[in-house]
């Protein structure tokens, strides 16, 4: 098949249920050159074709383009400082079937061996079917899918270990793969430059530029959390001082309120902006005015115009609006203030990264189904 085999095939993802018609539109041919790679496609149980809801208007029926009921999946894995979970993915970004549990430990052989029996057991399922994986994880993913995740403690383990078999496995950083997520399928679809920001066990994000996620030379570009925002005598398990995912976690607040660092600094981090306590409504109102201060100079530097907020931002938001807009205006260039960037949460929630993970295993599937 052809190049326009995989645009189109591209097409139906992006726009799931996009009609024949209106694929032809996008891909700039004429129907009847859509016509024959979709009948290409079909014979290649790479897609289908379904009737359109009915619209009302007269005329001949439409149909749109469908996943072939036979076709490719991909398995989109995420990995937390908590719990794993994988879900099996079609063409379109629907989900078929998820798993996920707890960490029964914290090291990685007890991760990899939690996540290889899951995807056996998919595999009894969707047998040949599955055709890749993607994976979000809490850490700076090196070439050749090598993970160094410094909050955990892994340094230097290998990905590919989760589905030693796989043909084709690709992996992210989690807010990296969020961001992602929110430029195809959330908040940020149709922003120019989209800033994601998205705080768990650390703070993390990601540039979308026009559509494209910039990565860096390396491939470890948005470790934002890592950048001397913070207070220069806190010293980061990445080695650095005065990171600014120090000042904004869950550790943070415990530090604000005198307590010891949590085991989990996530919960930890829901629980003190759930209480309506003068010291945690304190607490929560400095860490929240440093999350505005950091957004802001990122703002200036990267020239967005707009920014999602993931996980427990996204709850910063909610709970100190007042001092993260504060923090976040007084720091702003004065060209900026006028109309500033919108601060919104991440529409996809706690789902971007595994949402992420799913785009990027099938943006590098695509190509090699043809």
């Amino acid at each position: 098949m052809t190049t326009r085999s995989t645009e189109l095939l591209r097409v139906a993802h992006t726009h799931p249920g996009v009609t024949r018609a209106d694929a032809a539109r996008l891909l700039g041919i004429g129907t009847g050159a859509t016509t024959e790679l979709v009948a290409r496609l079909a014979q290649a149980t790479l897609l289908a074709e379904a009737p359109a809801a009915p619209s009302g208007t007269r005329g001949r029926p439409t149909t749109v383009l469908m996943p072939h009921p036979a076709g490719p999946l991909v398995l989109a894995a995420e990995i937390t400082h908590e719990a794993w979970r994988i879900d099996v993915v079609e063409l379109g970004g629907r989900t078929l079937a998820s798993r996920t549990a707890p960490h029964a430990g914290t090291t990685w052989p007890d991760v990899t061996a939690a996540v290889t029996s899951a995807v056996s057991r998919f595999q009894q399922t969707y047998g040949g079917r599955l055709r890749a994986m993607g994976v979000s994880v809490p850490g700076t993913v090196a070439p050749g899918l090598r993970l160094d995740a410094s909050n955990l403690g892994w340094h230097d383990v290998d990905l590919t270990t989760l589905w030693p078999t796989a043909s084709l496995i690709v992996a992210g950083n989690d807010a990296s793969l969020a961001a992602t997520a929110e430029s195809a399928r959330g908040a940020a679809t149709g922003a120019s430059v989209a800033l994601h920001v998205r705080i768990e066990g650390g703070l993390g994000g990601a540039i979308v530029n026009q559509g494209h996620l910039l990565i860096g030379a390396t491939g470890a570009g948005g470790e934002f959390g890592h950048m001397p925002f913070g207070d220069p005598g806190v010293i980061c398990p990445c080695g650095a001082r005065g990171c600014w995912g120090t000042a904004v976690d869950g550790t943070a607040l415990a530090r604000f309120l005198g307590q010891p660092p949590p085991r989990d600094p996530v919960t930890y981090a829901r629980k003190i902006i759930a209480t309506d306590g003068p010291d945690e409504r304190a607490a929560v109102g400095v860490i929240a005015a440093a999350l505005g201060r950091g957004l802001a100079g990122l703002v200036n530097g990267m020239d967005a115009d707009l920014v999602t907020l993931g996980s427990i931002a996204a709850d910063l938001l909610a709970a100190a609006p007042a001092e993260l807009h504060s923090a976040y205006q007084s720091g702003l260039m004065a060209i900026r203030r006028k109309s500033p960037p919108p601060l919104v949460a991440a529409a996809l929630g706690a789902d971007g990264p595994i949402a992420g993970a799913a785009e990027n295993a099938w943006s590098a599937l695509l190509p090699k189904l043809i």
